[in-house]
């Protein structure tokens, strides 16, 4: 039997407050719910995860204490029904009566009358609740409290409209495949599709979106001509930068778009991309596919390759490593929920045991992009610094972007900065 949205977004939040991707438990939900109800889920469910810490602070405020454990759920369709009424256009008492009718529907009828108190208190004192909530500058960033800090040591004046930009909905940012067409060429496709764009400086590939739509709607997209990628991430490709007869390889490549935008600007580079997972390697080859470029696909973990690669000796190597992911929250809410700060250590340590492993494996004269989607310094021009100091055949080589701060190692895009998220990038070069 088909369930209501509330209660399937309430299900799905639960889902990740236990450590599950929002995406999957969508996926996994999507069947609890009908059809025309999936995207009003995937919004509640998308806007209680970016709002969060917000909602969590209001429900300190609204309950006289917190529930237990074992009563969770409810807690999590609060959250649903506080969303709806500070942050959704729905009429507040079709809100606060249907996130009552879902607490039945969770098997928690003894909460209906809860859940109804909270929110008509909700929606009387709003006012005053937001008044509260944004004289608390760890609240009003938005941002979880390890992260707000950490980025307070490293970004002091700019803390506040970091995690003002990661409050918003990211826009559709487009990579237009230049062999096959031209950014002009295509803006015009889109006007007569009835859409509109505009460029982003310094991307020439890069096209957004004035309103987002499905990809099937997008001109040419199953022909190629076109893919969703985010501009800063569009950055990779242009500073790697492969040349004619290079043989490259994007060491963490799942789910392909950096590949096939090194292919696109770069068609007589021989690539192999890498990925640990093997159920991700498909979306590399569908990526490839859709846009008929030819690749050597591997699985491999790049953290412990072996002697796969050993004799490949490429003249350049993409490495976007596994990070936080603390960049892109905007895109992925789900990460203010599921990212700790115990988490950080090792990652480091990762990122460090895959960067010596991708050096091995560099020609000399050769070029190495280090990469992540974090806005952590340790993970960032820290790790590459570390690297440097220990790496005698390691020279940096100087990046650029009006959109990037300069770091003492590598360059630093903050989200919204251009419109991007946030990304990392160190180059280097190896010597003789």
């Amino acid at each position: 039997m088909k369930q209501g949205a509330r209660s399937v977004a309430a299900r799905v939040i639960q889902d990740v407050a236990n450590g599950r991707a929002l995406d999957s438990a969508l996926d996994d939900r999507s069947s609890d719910v009908s059809d025309n109800e999936r995207a009003l889920v995937a919004e509640m469910a998308y806007g209680v995860c970016r709002w969060n810490l917000q909602l969590d602070a209001m429900l300190d405020q609204l309950l006289d204490k917190r529930l237990k454990s074992s009563k969770q759920l409810v807690e999590q369709l609060l959250k649903v029904g506080l969303y709806q009424l500070f942050h959704m256009r729905i009429p507040a008492h079709a809100a606060v009566d249907e996130t009552v009718k879902a607490s039945v529907q969770l098997k928690q009828k003894w909460a209906t009358r809860l859940v109804n108190a909270i929110l008509r208190r909700a929606q009387r004192e709003q006012q005053e609740l937001l008044q509260k909530l944004e004289a608390d500058s760890v609240i009003a960033s938005g941002l979880p409290e390890w992260l707000y800090g950490s980025l307070s040591e490293q970004y002091p004046e700019q803390v506040q409209e970091i995690g003002t930009a990661l409050l918003q909905r990211p826009p559709m940012t487009l990579r237009i495949n230049s062999r096959l067409t031209t950014v002009t060429d295509y803006a015009e496709s889109l006007v007569r599709a009835g859409m509109t764009s505009r460029p982003v400086e310094h991307v020439p590939q890069a096209l957004v979106l004035d309103q987002p739509v499905s990809v099937d709607k997008l001109p040419g997209f199953d022909k190629g001509l076109v893919s969703v990628q985010d501009a800063g991430a569009q950055l990779a490709a242009l500073f790697l930068e492969p040349q004619p007869g290079d043989t490259v390889l994007d060491a963490c490549a799942a789910p392909g778009g950096k590949s096939c935008h090194l292919l696109e600007l770069q068609p007589e580079c021989s690539l192999t991309a890498v990925d640990v997972e093997q159920k991700r390697l498909q979306l590399i080859h569908d990526n490839l596919q859709r846009l008929g470029l030819e690749a050597d696909v591997l699985q491999l973990d790049m953290s412990e390759p072996g002697d796969q690669l050993s004799d490949a000796g490429f003249d350049r190597i993409l490495l976007d490593v596994p990070c936080s992911a603390t960049g892109v929250m905007r895109r992925h809410p789900d990460i203010r929920l599921l990212r700790r700060k115990s988490d950080i250590a090792p990652l480091i340590m990762l990122q460090a045991n895959i960067l010596r492993h991708a050096w091995s494996l560099l020609r000399s004269g050769g070029r190495l992009l280090y990469a992540t989607c974090s806005l952590l310094p340790g993970e960032n021009w820290q790790q590459v610094s570390a690297f440097i100091d220990d790496t005698p055949d390691a020279a940096m080589v100087q990046l650029s972007h009006p959109a990037g701060i300069e770091c003492s190692h590598g360059i630093q895009i903050l989200p919204g900065s251009s419109g991007m998220d946030g990304f990392y990038y160190a180059l280097m070069e190896k010597h003789g």
